[in-house]
């Protein structure tokens, strides 16, 4: 694999942090500066270093965070936004990934680890891990429009379903949808409903596979029990 890879493997930064890393001369393999980021290396066997220390896998970590709203789901924001990473603050972790995205206006849990196996595993499509998803809607859906949505609409040449739609609860002008995607495509749900002129009130991601979002307070991030972890189990 490339360096700049191999060192985000590694759980020491980014692939982008990475490449700053390398292209400052910080980095050695096998006691040599490299400045060449796609430089292949195997970690397991070469020595590599950052600032003279060398830098050996991490503890895997897996977290559940309860993702507010207003924040985006990326390390570095060019536009000097918010980031989830904002919620980590203080705690002693190694460098972790979401798995997945939500995006600035959407809400709820997300998981981040530095374990890339376990991101890929979920994040593969063939594993059908199903993501639910409560989601409040400026309409009253009627039988038609639940019908509509459940063939699926097709958006830009793009077909997107939805494994399960249903109604929660409904007001005077508002409801309360729950919908369960077994992928996760670019904005996925508000697209569907956009398309069908459904304005998006919220959009909170409440499970992943079994796990539940559950009490988590939002903001606010927790390692995952060893009991939790077992639920992904292939």
């Amino acid at each position: 694999m490339s360096l700049c890879r191999a060192l985000s493997k590694l759980g020491l930064c980014s692939r982008k942090q990475a490449e700053v890393l390398v292209a400052e001369g910080r980095v050695k393999v096998a006691g040599k500066i490299v400045r060449n980021g796609s430089m292949r290396v195997d970690p397991g066997r070469d020595r590599i270093e950052v600032d003279d220390k060398r830098v050996v896998a991490e503890r895997k970590v897996y977290l559940m965070l309860n993702k507010p709203r207003g924040l985006v789901t990326t390390r570095d924001d060019p536009q000097d936004r918010g980031t989830v990473y904002d919620c980590l603050a203080g705690l002693d972790l190694p460098f972790v990934s979401p798995v997945g995205r939500l995006d600035k206006a959407s809400e709820g849990l997300l998981l981040m680890t530095n374990d890339t196996r376990f991101a890929q595993r979920l994040l593969d499509p063939a594993s059908h891990v199903a993501k639910i998803y409560h989601v409040q809607v400026g309409a009253l859906p009627d039988a038609a429009l639940l019908a509509r949505l459940r063939a699926g609409v097709t958006v830009d040449g793009e077909l997107l379903t939805a494994r399960s739609i249903d109604i929660l609860r409904s007001g005077t002008s508002t409801a309360w949808l729950e919908i369960t995607l077994d992928e996760g495509r670019n904005r996925h749900i508000r697209r569907m409903l956009d398309a069908c002129d459904i304005e998006v009130l919220r959009l909170l991601r409440v499970a992943i596979g079994r796990l539940q979002l559950g009490d988590l307070a939002k903001g606010k991030a927790r390692h995952l029990t060893a009991e939790e972890l077992a639920l992904f189990a292939a």
